[in-house]
């Protein structure tokens, strides 16, 4: 872990868990979030922790859950880190979209509401927690009725099962399923066994959407089930080539596999689904297209969401994809992308997030695209021979597997005519090279 942070608008550090530890969280809740460490003493050192780390940690999740107003669920991680060889407690907070947050014993009142202003976490007035109030985003999932109430959630019920979830009778209800009148809402019905949610894989023949030559459907179901279908739909077109070197057989895929699961299951989480326009996938051939809409959630500007700081649009769905661990941590999809790629793939507009994904555009891939050719024996054998000794001579290369020089000079002659092998340098003093090759 960096031992080099320092408290500022986004950091804050505590050596210990104390009374004001609620308060930290609703700072960070109420700005654009942040990470707390519980550990750090205020020069930025670690301590040693006095309680048992682990029963810490389900003292803070129990604070987080059920000290602050309202629901927090989805809004943080907890995970345990080392700095200096101590172990520390590092909390991720997201900025919330229920504004203002507040402390359950004192209501929302100044004394229970606090807001993160620069390092430090300062009280708001009635007049900031009105202001606050009145925009707050009353639309949610959880407060839209499901167009249809006869559901069912065997598939997701085995989802939690397999991960060692408790699925008893209170299961639905812990997941936030219901309205206030009993009814189910659009949580449930996007997440429900059977649902009219229609999510299609779109390939084009060129590099626009002029030609389409297949629309596949993986909808209509839960849509964890449908997230994990387009992932395997993209893996299966994510190829992998290789290239022979006189060490190993290297190998690269078209695209990051990494960043190409992280931009689909991010489409699915933070895709606007109060407008009923479900997110776009397409396959060119040279690049992909995944695309959300909704555009960047209120209260976070774009810069930040390049950065990863987190702004869950709904957090009670980004709960369940946690759970069955689509999600790894709070923020980290973005920077996984941008590890791969730069911000120049996003496109950002009112309405929706466009991610464009080229192909890998290196030799060796424009190579493969061309034409893929696989190897028999004896050109396998030929080519490994001017691996080991790219100096070889053809008379020799037959010697060595025992056939006649017109033989080998024919496959020879069709390796280089695939690109498999080339001559460098004269007859006399130049060399064989080897390219590459899918096989």
């Amino acid at each position: 872990m960096n031992s080099n942070l320092r408290e500022d608008s986004r950091t804050e550090f505590k050596e210990c868990l104390n009374d004001k530890f609620e308060k930290e969280v609703i700072g960070f809740l109420n700005a654009n979030g942040g990470d707390l460490y519980i550990g750090i003493n205020n020069s930025g050192e670690p301590v040693e922790l006095e309680e048992d780390i682990d029963d810490l940690q389900l003292k803070i999740k129990d604070k987080i859950k059920n000290n602050i107003l309202p629901s927090t669920l989805g809004l943080f991680d907890i995970e345990i880190v080392t700095m200096n060889d101590k172990k520390i407690i590092h909390i991720i907070i997201a900025g919330g979209n229920l504004k203002p947050y507040y402390l359950r014993s004192k209501g929302m009142v100044p004394s229970g509401t606090f807001i993160r202003i620069g390092s430090s976490t300062e009280q708001l007035n009635e007049e900031k927690i009105d202001e606050l109030y009145s925009s707050r985003t009353r639309v949610s999932l959880k407060n839209i009725a499901s167009p249809i109430q006869q559901l069912s959630f065997s598939q997701l019920k085995i989802y939690y099962d397999e991960l060692g979830f408790d699925v008893n009778d209170n299961f639905l209800r812990q997941l936030e399923f219901y309205m206030d009148d009993g009814r189910y809402n659009y949580l449930a019905y996007i997440l429900s066994d059977n649902n009219n949610v229609s999510i299609k894989v779109a390939t084009y023949l060129g590099s626009d959407s002029y030609d389409l030559i297949e629309n596949e459907e993986y909808g209509f179901c839960c849509l964890v089930k449908a997230t994990k279908r387009v992932i395997e739909k993209f893996d299966m077109i994510n190829k992998t080539y290789s290239k022979i070197t006189s060490a190993e057989r290297k190998e690269v895929k078209k695209l990051d596999s990494v960043a190409v699961r992280e931009a689909i299951v991010n489409a699915f989480v933070h895709n606007n689904w109060e407008r009923e326009n479900p997110p776009k996938f397409e396959i060119f051939n040279d690049h992909i297209s995944i695309t959300s809409t909704g555009g960047i959630p209120n209260g976070i500007s774009q810069d930040e969401f390049l950065k990863g700081f987190s702004f869950p649009r709904y957090p009670e769905l980004m709960r369940v994809f946690k759970d069955l661990e689509l999600v790894e941590q709070l923020g980290t999809g973005i920077t996984r992308i941008m590890k791969a790629y730069d911000k120049s793939v996003y496109e950002f507009s009112t309405n929706f997030i466009r991610i464009n994904l080229k192909y890998n555009s290196s030799k060796l891939l424009d190579n493969m695209n061309k034409k893929s050719y696989v190897l028999d024996e004896m050109e396998n054998k030929i080519v490994n021979i001017m691996i080991n000794n790219p100096k070889i001579t053809l008379s020799e290369v037959a010697n060595n597997i025992e056939k006649s020089l017109s033989t080998v000079d024919r496959k020879v002659k069709k390796l280089k005519t695939n690109g498999i092998i080339e001559r460098v340098g004269s007859d006399k003093d130049g060399y064989w090279q080897t390219n590459d090759y899918s096989g």
